[in-house]
């Protein structure tokens, strides 16, 4: 069971990899023994993550990218399977979005709330999903999050994209099965993040966020790479179109 948990041999290609959960998850899948590529806008910071895969004796390519612009996303995806000779597993981790009730929201954002979380998953597995296809073989681990799930005040467009994903995931993964492609999703509650820490840095609000969680505290990055190291390997290999929620049971009651 150990071996079929290991990634050794695979490349994994992760988004949002500069910080937080999507440089957490890209040392977790170089500990458990693959080479990672790296993508992000901010090349200093992708360039940190890959010294430090590679700092844990595998592979890393830092290429910087922006997951707005189709062309720049193929032409990663390109370089990563040049580079690299293929692509095995595909985390879809960038997002985000800011709190803001509907009323106050432009178009403007709203649309970049959805394209920065949605869309920008349609744009990555367009550019790998032919490259899988040929193959006869492939992960895709799609970030979505509790918020995918349930609902809550001053983020409906943050709400409605991860709650997309959910479907997308599901979809796809009915659409690539005859491919040998996995496509499965993760969906976390509150965790500790550079961006997050503004928020938990201050006793008053993190408080306020704690008080939800049935285990009585904040995820941290880390306790996510088993999950994800699992959905990258053969050990689910028979598991896709599915959700994994991992949120200290704020979504259970």
């Amino acid at each position: 069971m150990a071996d079929k948990g290991q990634l050794d041999g695979r490349v994994c290609l992760v988004t949002g990899a500069s910080r937080g959960l999507g440089r957490a998850m890209s040392i977790a899948f170089a500990q458990a023994g693959a080479d990672v590529v790296v993508t992000a806008r901010s090349a200093d910071a992708l360039k940190e993550v890959a010294a430090e895969v590679e700092s844990l004796g595998r592979k890393s390519l830092a290429v910087p990218c922006d997951i707005h612009d189709e062309k720049s996303v193929t032409e990663m995806v390109n370089e990563a399977i040049s580079r690299l000779g293929k692509i095995d597993v595909l985390v879809n981790n960038a997002g985000g979005g800011d709190m803001k009730p509907l009323v106050d929201m432009s178009e403007r954002e709203w649309s970049r709330t959805i394209d920065l979380n949605l869309t920008s998953l349609f744009r990555m597995c367009k550019a790998v999903g032919p490259h899988m296809i040929e193959r006869r073989s492939g992960k895709v681990i799609n970030m979505s999050s509790m918020y995918g799930l349930v609902g809550e005040k001053k983020v409906t467009a943050y709400c409605a994209a991860k709650g997309a994903i959910i479907q997308f995931t599901r979809a796809l993964a009915l659409e690539w099965a005859e491919h040998n492609i996995t496509v499965n999703a993760l969906a976390p509650g509150y965790i500790y993040t550079e961006r997050t820490s503004r928020v938990f840095d201050n006793p008053d609000l993190s408080a306020a966020f704690t008080v939800k969680v049935p285990l009585g505290r904040i995820g941290r990055p880390e306790e996510l790479g088993p999950l994800v190291v699992y959905l990258a390997s053969e050990a689910s290999d028979f598991m896709t179109g599915s959700v994994i929620v991992i949120d200290g049971g704020q979504t259970a009651g």
